[in-house]
C-alpha cells in the first residue's frame, strides 16, 4: 500500500504544482523530490523499497511531461495507458512493499489531530495520495478522457454563442464535488452523493438548454456527461483503494 499511496503522492503533486507554476521541469522535479522524500521519510529505506521509490520518483518526474506531450500532439491515450500501467503494476506489487514506519510514523503517532487518531501510517498516506488526486489531477483526467474519446469542447467547436458558449467554473467545481464525494464516503454516506450530482444537473441546466440549435445542445450535453462521470469515477476509485 505505500508504493500505492507514493505513487498517488507523486502525480497528484506533479499535476497541482503545474497548474500553479506551467513551467517545464518545475512540477516533475518538485513531485519527483517529494516522493523521494515522503519515501525516505516514510523509512523504505530497504533494497527493494529504496528501488521502488527511486522508480516512483521518476514516473512522477515524466508524468508531467508526458501528460504535456499528450495534450500537444493529441495523444490523450498515452497518459492514460501510462497511468493504467503504473497502478496495476504497483498493485500486483504492493505485497512487496514495507508498511510505511520511520520518522512519518513516529510523528503521525504524536500527531494532535482527531481526523488523523487511529489511523495507521499507511492508510493515512494513501489517503494523502487519494485527497492530492482529487484536486488537479482529477482535472487532468478528465481532460484526458475527453480528448482520448473525441468529446470536443463546445466552445472548440464553434456555432454556440452567448453565455452558454461555455461551461463555466469547471476547474474549481471539479476538486470541490469530488473532495465533497470522497469526505461523504469516507464518512459513510455516500448515498447523499446523489445530492451532487442532482444539484449539478439543476445548475447547469440553463446553459445546456438555451442555444436554439439542438445539435450543438447534444454536443453540450455529452461534454457535460462525459466530464462529470469521469470527474465522479476519481473520488469513488478513491474510497475503493482506501477499502
Amino acid at each position: 500500500m505505500s508504493w500505492l499511496a507514493l505513487l498517488l503522492v507523486g502525480i497528484g503533486c506533479a499535476d497541482l504544482v503545474h497548474s500553479v507554476r506551467p513551467t517545464r521541469f518545475v512540477p516533475g522535479g518538485i513531485a519527483a523530490a517529494v516522493t523521494l522524500g515522503l519515501g525516505l521519510l516514510a523509512g523504505l529505506t530497504g533494497w527493494p523499497d529504496l528501488l521502488a521509490v527511486l522508480v516512483l520518483a521518476a514516473y512522477a518526474c515524466a508524468w508531467e511531461r508526458v501528460v504535456a506531450l499528450g495534450f500537444r500532439a493529441h495523444r490523450a491515450v498515452v497518459p492514460l495507458a501510462m497511468l493504467a500501467a503504473g497502478l496495476v503494476v504497483v498493485v500486483l506489487l504492493s505485497g512487496q512493499a514495507a508498511d510505511a514506519a520511520g520518522p512519518y510514523a513516529d510523528w503521525l503517532a504524536q500527531a494532535d489531530a482527531p481526523v488523523l487518531a487511529g489511523l495507521e501510517p499507511d492508510r493515512a498516506l494513501l489517503l494523502a495520495g487519494v485527497l492530492l488526486v482529487q484536486l488537479s489531477t482529477g482535472n487532468v483526467l478528465v481532460r484526458l478522457v475527453l480528448s482520448a474519446t473525441g468529446t470536443m469542447r463546445p466552445d472548440a467547436a464553434g456555432g454556440l454563442s452567448g453565455p452558454a458558449r461555455t461551461l463555466k467554473g469547471g476547474r474549481l467545481l471539479g476538486p470541490l464535488e469530488r473532495l465533497f464525494i470522497l469526505g461523504l464516503g469516507l464518512a459513510g454516506n455516500l448515498t447523499a452523493a446523489a445530492i451532487v450530482v442532482a444539484a449539478k444537473g439543476l445548475l447547469r441546466w440553463p446553459e445546456l438548454s438555451s442555444p436554439a440549435e439542438q445539435d450543438k445542445v447534444h454536443r453540450l450535453t455529452e461534454y457535460f456527461l462525459v466530464g462529470s462521470f469521469v470527474s465522479w469515477l476519481v473520488p469513488l476509485a478513491g474510497l475503493v483503494l482506501l477499502g
